[in-house]
């Protein structure tokens, strides 16, 4: 896979110097040991209070320098990608954070997070460093296991240890919250993909109809494999897990961490899912959905819980600095608003009857409609070959409401096709065919003629589209057309609709429109709208010589 980066070995210290220098002035700083100690702590730290340090391996940002800042962390430890700290750099950490008041480290359940932080807690003790340190292992993917592993449940112990840290509590307290809170954390992940890491060779593991439940932040593989469903169902088998390991009768809150590169439309379907299955019963709070804890690019996501107090609840609701903390938010159900009603006067015609302008209707709607195949045939040389398609739609549409329609009042009728085909036909033809007719609408209602009508709709269309005579869309043969319907009649109205559909053919590029985007593919192929309009002006001519 590829990636955006410089030198693989210079990755991490790059990345942390861009967060640092778009993160705030003054707020932030890093100790000077770059490569080998790189830590971002607050500037101007009251060391006063406990320090709460945290970190671990980069590659799961915005953890953990993203949530260094006021009532959250006090310094962040960062390792290369997926690699533990050194002692020497936690150890670092401690000695610029830590007074009086000790310090707290927050450590997920990793060997190696737990060797190198513990070594570094043993010689701050020496040191004579009041030092406390506690274990995160949240993750439930592997119920048998003696050491489960810490996950992104930690962020619940980062904000309630920084929050009573902020607020001036002593270390035998903090420490003693954020144990308890650590035993209150339940997490689950799931993915599509693994992750890759930039300058690696990369090989999925993953089969394109599977995924894996429980898989760990750097890539590890899941405790099963599972088969890609519906995301309900999916959310179901990790609600169901995570129920299990649940209170009954106990109020939690619930974060919904997006693991890397879940885009934020489906991070949203999720939480909705989530919020629909009998989990929910359970949630008070609700956190993200949104990166916290990712492991780079993987395609998954991943449910933590923590039991709720009243303690828990304060904490986790009070502001903080960092920016990458998505503020706890209570559970609301969507909020529906009834739509407001038609303006007095925009209300429906009742149906009448009007021969002449019925027979007007049917035969442009019933050319239309046979037009479907050489349209489409026109459309493929120029676009993706649906126009012929998305008029016939919309013809069929009128056609089908024929009945009706105010035919004896023009403005209610044209209002009336607007109305359809801005409903039925769809894409930007519907859009535009609908802003043109309803255009024309309010212009006959002022008491201009058919043909005035039509150009105000046509200018209004022309307006809101961006096309002009030229730019080779329908508006080539349409322009002409009504111009000469409002000068002369129909027979040279449709002679001026076939030469600006004929005068598209030599048009080499397009510089509105879909066909806009082809390049210069165009030579000899009349513009599909274009036509239809010289075929539907033809038909309206043929029409009325006949009457």
């Amino acid at each position: 896979m590829k990636h955006f980066f410089n030198r693989k070995d210079t990755i991490v210290t790059e990345a942390l110097d861009g967060f640092l220098a778009t993160a705030g002035a003054g707020t932030l700083a890093r100790l000077d040991g770059y490569p080998e100690i790189k830590v971002v702590l607050r500037a101007g730290w009251d060391r006063t209070k406990v320090a709460v340090v945290s970190g671990g391996g980069a590659g799961h940002e915005p953890s953990h320098a993203g949530f260094v800042g006021a009532g959250m962390l006090t310094a962040a430890v960062s390792g290369e990608i997926f690699a533990s700290p050194s002692v020497e750099a936690v150890l670092a950490a401690i000695r610029a954070t830590t007074g009086p008041a000790g310090c707290l480290l927050i450590v997920k359940n990793y060997t190696g997070d737990r060797l190198n932080f513990g070594l570094a807690a043993e010689k701050a003790r020496a040191e004579g460093i009041a030092v406390e340190m506690v274990i995160v292992a949240d993750d439930i993917a592997l119920p048998d296991i003696a050491q489960p592993r810490g996950v992104a449940g930690t962020l619940f112990v980062h904000k309630i240890a920084g929050h009573l840290s902020e607020s001036g509590h002593d270390l035998s307290s903090v420490a003693a919250a954020a144990r308890a809170a650590a035993k209150d954390i339940v997490s689950l992940g799931i993915s599509l993909s693994s992750c890759s890491i930039p300058g690696q060779a990369h090989e999925d593991r993953f089969g394109a109809d599977d995924g894996e439940l429980g898989l760990g932040i750097h890539g590890e593989p899941g405790v099963e494999r599972i088969a890609l469903e519906a995301a309900s169902k999916l959310v179901a088998i990790m609600a169901e897990r995570l129920a299990a390991r649940l209170d009954a009768g106990s109020r939690y809150a619930l974060l919904i961490n997006n693991l890397g590169s879940v885009p934020p439309l489906e991070m949203s379907l999720i939480a909705n899912a989530v919020l629909c299955s009998p989990l929910a019963k359970a949630v008070t709070l609700t956190i993200g959905p949104g990166h916290l804890m990712t492991a780079l690019n993987m395609n998954g996501f991943s449910l933590s819980l923590i039991r709720l107090e009243a303690e828990r609840e304060t904490a986790l609701l009070a502001p903080v600095g960092p920016h990458a903390w998505l503020p706890a938010k209570p559970v609301r159900a969507p909020v529906v608003v009834a739509m407001a009603k038609p303006a007095v006067g925009a209300t429906a015609k009742a149906a009448s009857r009007d021969a002449a302008t019925e027979r007007l209707i049917t035969a442009a709607c019933q050319k239309l409609i046979a037009l479907e195949e050489p349209l489409n045939a026109l459309d493929a040389k120029a676009g993706d070959g649906d126009t012929g398609s998305t008029v016939a739609t919309g013809a069929l549409s009128i056609l089908e409401r024929i009945d009706t329609l105010p035919l004896a009042d023009r403005a209610a009728t044209a209002a009336a096709i607007g109305d359809t085909l801005g409903t039925a036909m769809g894409g930007s033809s519907g859009v535009l065919l609908s802003i043109f007719f309803t255009a024309a609408s309010q212009a006959l209602g002022f008491g201009a003629t058919l043909p005035k009508a039509l150009l105000a709709g046509l200018g209004r269309m022309s307006f809101y589209g961006g096309a002009r005579v030229g730019d080779r869309t329908m508006i080539d043969a349409l322009e002409p057309a009504l111009k000469a319907l409002d000068t002369g009649g129909l027979d040279e109205a449709a002679a001026q609709a076939r030469r600006g559909a004929e005068a598209t053919a030599a048009m080499h590029r397009a510089r509105a429109g879909r066909s806009a985007y082809i390049g210069s593919h165009l030579d000899g192929v009349v513009d599909p709208g274009a036509y239809a309009v010289a075929e539907v002006f033809t038909t309206l001519a043929e029409l009325h010589a006949t009457v």
